[in-house]
């Protein structure tokens, strides 16, 4: 089988030829991101491997199926970046990881709400100047707080495991109810009146497109902590900064964005971003943002590179797979 793998990071030529050794792919990695002025370099490849920017809309996998290619292998959970109404109909494959490692993420969000409310990061900067003032780091005690969850996953219920750990009240909004949720089922109103903390674990879609909206945020207590380490989509950006501006919201800690393609994963350090609504982002005091990191551990990238070449393996020889999603 022959791999065209886009959106290349040294990691993940570090990760995937290991897990290649057991599977002898022929992979031919690729720095470019995925779009229809890129497409043709899968010419003659069998398999493309696309990461969460990469577009795969209806345009992009027609000039994929056009130059031989029969399956598309994602090596993240999401697929939202995929017509996959447009696949089906091209009789293009779409292959998925639906779990890498749900602590990497759960982690992740934790950490942000900890950094966020004792202010690790500027303490940090602080120190580095011989500034040892607390003006300013004021927190809160966790105890005793109300998050809660949209969306009550894997990821979630890990998330809610944690931090009842903090002594912290969990509430949960979701669909579809898990029995193993350790917390209190509620509706999304009562969960945004009575959150001291918000964070988002649910997959983007027609219903959960910008959930965190003017009219939710509205309802949400003054001061409330947001976090977002789920899908950039799930916030409407220009609502959330009328909430920053206003106090309505106290503390925002992103890992995703919604127009998140053209910056995160690149070194833009010497460049100069020209999203005036992420740079606006960036000139609040109490924002916290990363660059999509959530799923980056040792445990994760392992994952994904292992369960990415069983599914080209498993496609190869016509076996059963279950992370299918077209």
């Amino acid at each position: 089988m022959k791999i065209a793998f886009f959106s290349t990071k040294k990691y993940d030529m570090d990760f995937f030829n290991h897990a290649n050794k057991k599977y002898n792919f022929d992979i031919r990695y690729f720095e470019t991101r995925l779009n229809e002025k890129t497409a043709i370099l899968a010419k003659n490849f069998d398999v493309v491997c696309a990461f969460v920017n990469d577009n795969l809309n209806r345009d992009v996998l027609k000039i994929l199926k056009d130059n031989g290619i029969k399956l598309i292998a994602l090596r993240s959970a999401g697929f939202n970046h995929v017509d996959l109404d447009a696949a089906k109909e091209l009789g293009l494959r779409v292959v998925h990881v639906p779990k890498y490692s749900p602590y990497a993420v759960a982690e992740h969000t934790v950490a942000l709400i900890l950094s966020l409310n004792r202010k690790i990061h500027k303490a940090y900067f602080r120190v580095k100047e011989n500034n040892f003032s607390l003006d300013g780091l004021l927190g809160f005690d966790l105890h005793g707080k109300t998050i809660g969850l949209i969306g009550t996953g894997k990821i979630g219920r890990i998330v809610a495991n944690i931090l009842k750990g903090f002594g912290m009240n969990i509430l949960g909004y979701d669909k579809f109810p898990n029995d193993e949720f350790i917390g209190e089922y509620v509706t999304l109103d009562t969960l945004l009146k009575k959150s001291d903390i918000i964070s988002l674990h649910t997959p983007l879609n027609k219903e959960t497109y910008h959930i965190i909206n003017k009219d939710n945020i509205s309802k949400m207590k003054n001061g409330v902590m947001i976090i977002n380490t789920s899908r950039g989509g799930l916030i409407d950006t220009q609502a959330v900064i009328e909430g920053l501006k206003s106090k309505k919201i106290g503390y925002l800690g992103l890992d995703v964005y919604e127009e998140e393609e053209d910056i995160f994963f690149e070194d833009l350090s010497s460049e100069i971003i020209d999203d005036d609504t992420f740079v606006r982002l960036t000139t609040f005091p109490n924002v916290l943002i990363t660059g999509h990191q959530g799923f980056f551990t040792c445990e994760a990238l392992t994952n994904i590179a292992e369960t990415t070449l069983e599914n080209i393996y498993n496609f190869k020889n016509n076996n059963l797979n279950k992370n299918i999603v077209a």
